[in-house]
């Protein structure tokens, strides 16, 4: 159920925060950089998901800031987030395990520190400024954030269990 107030996703957020950085410490380094029958790894996905959360920081930054909000991205449409997440692949093909790891942990105390400074009103009042739908800045910050790390975390529980089988 996605949260519908501050409080809420403050709490969602350290919740899956929390289980994603259990999982992190618990993943074989072995595994870390293997990658999958489509070609991607746990440092893909990490990657991943730190690139999204500061997308999400930049939709909301510009879209108080009156500027055009481009969703996914420049040049790309919502249709086309397969193409865009190859191309973010490509792109962070050369980032370390470490290196991901810490643009994530980054994120996601930015992430955090612009919940906690806005207001209910601004999280859920209305929609997100510059967005072009009806999803408020809270419902964008939690896919960006808590959504994500669970989908990490189950790939990532799912690779180890590959894993352990082999």
């Amino acid at each position: 159920m996605a949260a519908v107030s501050k409080q809420q996703l403050l709490d969602l957020s350290t919740k899956e925060w929390q289980k994603l950085l259990k999982i992190l410490d618990e993943l074989p380094a072995i595994l870390r950089l293997q990658k999958d029958e489509e070609e991607t790894s746990p440092k893909d996905i990490i990657g991943h998901r730190a690139h999204w959360i500061e997308l999400y920081l930049g939709w909301f930054r510009d879209g108080r800031a009156g500027k055009e909000v481009f969703f996914p991205a420049k040049g790309y449409k919502w249709n086309e987030t397969k193409r865009y997440n190859a191309d973010l692949r490509q792109q962070q093909s050369g980032l370390t395990w470490d290196a991901a790891r810490s643009m994530l942990e980054s994120n996601h105390a930015e992430l955090l520190a612009l919940i906690e400074s806005l207001s209910e009103e601004e999280l859920y009042g209305g929609p997100m400024k510059g967005a072009n739908n009806n999803w408020t800045a809270g419902r964008w910050a939690e896919a960006a954030g808590p959504s994500h790390y669970r989908s990490a975390a189950k790939y990532l529980r799912q690779r180890m269990r590959i894993a352990a089988v082999k």
